[in-house]
């Protein structure tokens, strides 16, 4: 399941959640300040720090194996040793949350997985739930 479109404003990237149960987009602003990662979703925008795609990706190097996703709203506890939980921990490269939008910070594990998989630097499951990624 790989996303097309080349990361700009104009040419998202339009990927699909693991389960592939929706569709979303999500494109790189540069000009942001830190530079940006928006995800649009139906009507909702979330935005995540773009360098979390190198630092998730390091991560998964580092893990050397699968690592479950996790995928939770900002309200809801991460399950320990999720991507999830990683994308917001006080021992992550940013020292806590990769989203930007207080309130919509969570989410991480469901939409940067696909991303990393669009451009070639993971595997990610696809199954209906409990799904895992990894480092290529």
């Amino acid at each position: 399941m790989t996303g097309s479109g080349t990361g700009t404003k104009d040419d998202p990237w339009v990927l699909r959640t693991p389960p592939g149960t929706s569709e979303y987009t999500m494109y790189r602003d540069e000009d942001a300040d830190p530079p940006t990662l928006v995800c649009v979703v139906g009507t909702t925008t979330l935005t995540y720090q773009a360098r979390a795609v190198e630092d998730l990706h390091a991560m998964l190097r580092e893990a050397g194996d699968w690592v479950p996703l996790g995928a939770a709203d900002e309200q809801k506890p991460a399950k320990d040793g999720t991507v999830e939980a990683w994308g917001r921990s006080e021992t992550n490269p940013v020292s806590g949350w990769y989203g930007l939008r207080k309130g919509y910070r969570g989410r991480f594990g469901m939409y940067l997985p696909p991303l990393l998989e669009a451009l070639g630097l993971a595997e990610v499951e696809h199954n209906a739930r409990n799904n895992r990624m990894r480092a290529l």
